[in-house]
C-alpha cells in the first residue's frame, strides 16, 4: 500500500467536505478501510507543508505524488484511496 499524505484546514469547508468523502468511501467499501492517511493541519505543522508544493487545501499526495489539490468530489476521494491500494494507476484512468 502506498503512504498517503492529506494537508487540510479544520476551517476549510472544502477540507470537510473531502473528510467527510474519505469516511463515506471506507463505510461503502471496505477494502478502503485499510487505506492510513496521515492527516497534516498545515496551520498547526507549517514546517511540514511548507515542505510541498501546493497552494489550495485539500492537497493528496499518494506515494509522495501530488494527485489532487482543491475542491474535491467522492468519487475523487474514491479514487485517490484506490491509488493508494495499487488499485488504479493513475488519477485520469477514470
Amino acid at each position: 500500500m502506498k503512504p498517503v499524505k492529506l494537508f487540510y484546514l479544520k476551517n476549510c469547508p472544502f477540507c470537510k467536505k473531502a473528510l467527510r468523502y474519505i469516511e463515506e468511501a471506507k463505510a461503502a467499501h471496505p477494502e478502503l478501510a485499510e487505506v492510513e492517511i496521515e492527516m497534516i493541519e498545515e496551520s498547526e505543522q507549517p514546517g511540514v507543508a511548507d515542505g510541498f508544493d501546493y497552494y489550495y487545501v485539500p492537497t493528496f499526495y499518494v506515494d509522495g505524488e501530488k494527485v489532487h489539490e482543491g475542491g474535491i468530489y467522492p468519487e475523487e476521494v474514491e479514487r485517490i484511496l484506490r491509488r493508494a491500494l495499487g488499485a488504479c494507476r493513475t488519477t485520469e484512468n477514470r
